[in-house]
């Protein structure tokens, strides 16, 4: 059977409990799209333009750091949310995101998505308390994964032996 977008936009966890009406402002601005193994969804330094609603597989979110390859922030899975830089345009990607594996997503336009929660308040107001957690997490995943890669030798070992 074929599912539309709405019915896989209406599933996913971002959207879980808010407006019935939500999925169908979101799908307006929504495609299906499948990336390969190592292809890239973001690129750093890019125009923020879309975010993915992952639906299966899994994505690396990495930033670059001099002299080494990229550095792995966190790997986000199906129910997760890729890229929030253009909730405040006109930002592009701070980071990059890799497909892992195979990857099916929903990719939300979104200039589009801004001028419905404009026209919709409510709508608005909710769909960022959502990426607003998501950017919380986001930061705090960053957070270990820098305390962890700039810790000094043995500070890695916690408690008592």
């Amino acid at each position: 059977m074929i599912r539309s977008v709405e019915e896989l936009v209406a599933e996913h966890p971002l959207l879980s409990g808010l407006p019935v009406d939500a999925a169908p402002l979101v799908a307006g601005c929504a495609r299906l799209e499948r990336f390969e193994p190592g292809q890239l969804l973001l690129r750093e330094g890019e125009e923020a333009d879309t975010f993915y609603l992952v639906r299966q597989g899994t994505v690396r979110i990495e930033v670059h750091t001099p002299g080494r390859s990229p550095l792995v922030i966190e790997t986000v899975g199906p129910g997760k949310v890729v890229g929030w830089s253009w909730l405040l345009p006109p930002l592009p990607w701070g980071f990059d995101a890799r497909a892992a594996g195979p990857v099916a997503a929903i990719a939300v336009d979104t200039a589009c998505l801004r001028a419905k929660a404009e026209t919709d308040p409510a709508f608005g107001y909710a769909l960022l308390q959502r990426l607003s957690t998501l950017l919380l997490e986001r930061l705090q995943a960053t957070r270990i994964r820098l305390l962890d890669l700039y810790a000094p030798p043995g500070a890695r070992d916690h408690g008592p032996r």
